[in-house]
């Protein structure tokens, strides 16, 4: 599959060259396409020359991913094919890629198989973050189910009530209580003790 640009300056003798195979895989049962190569030409001479690496889906599928590239940053799907190469000196960057070799229909592509990662660094924090909330909660309930329950016992005991005298007095007043020219005053006080057990 070539790709070529035409009379666009610069990139009029650039060509972009697809390698695409096809296989069959007892494992799943299924044909799957899986892009190959990838060849840079320019002016009908090879530029650069890039193997690709996990570029495949179901052969009545299309392939899509966010970017396909050479860079470490964006994932390296493609890689130069030798040391010695040219393509070390080259920087391909492909972004919304999409590519479908076989059994096109109408000219659309078919269902796209996407090369999102299951474990997205987004997903991989929600996971976390949902262990140890579920950490945190098995230790609340383990705590809860250990928890002895408080069964409180009270004893109290009061002591006998006595009457402490405010102020002293001679013993004229106190053998003459009522009389008016004499205040006295009494306080009932109760002491309790209590003892809790639990």
């Amino acid at each position: 599959l070539s790709l070529k640009f035409g009379d666009i300056g610069n990139l009029k003798g650039l060509v972009i060259r697809f390698l695409l195979t096809t296989s069959y895989y007892q494992l799943s049962v299924q044909n799957r396409f899986s892009l190959h190569r990838l060849q840079l030409l320019y002016n009908h001479s090879v530029q650069a020359t890039f193997n690709a690496t996990r570029i495949y889906a179901p052969a009545s599928y299309s392939y899509h991913c966010e970017h396909v590239s050479s860079l470490q940053r964006y994932d390296a799907l493609l890689v130069p094919s030798s040391a010695n190469d040219l393509s070390k000196l080259w920087e391909v960057t492909f972004i919304d890629f999409q590519i479908q070799g076989f059994n096109i229909q109408e000219g659309h592509f078919a269902y796209a198989k996407d090369c999102a990662s299951f474990f997205s660094p987004a997903i991989l924090m929600g996971l976390i973050m949902s262990l140890i909330l579920l950490l945190v909660l098995a230790y609340a309930l383990h705590m809860l189910v250990h928890l002895k329950s408080l069964d409180r016992h009270y004893e109290c005991k009061a002591s006998p009530a006595y009457f402490a005298q405010m102020k002293d007095n001679d013993m004229g007043d106190e053998k003459e209580p009522l009389r008016s020219s004499g205040n006295e005053s009494y306080e009932l006080r109760n002491q309790q003790s209590c003892k809790i057990y639990i």
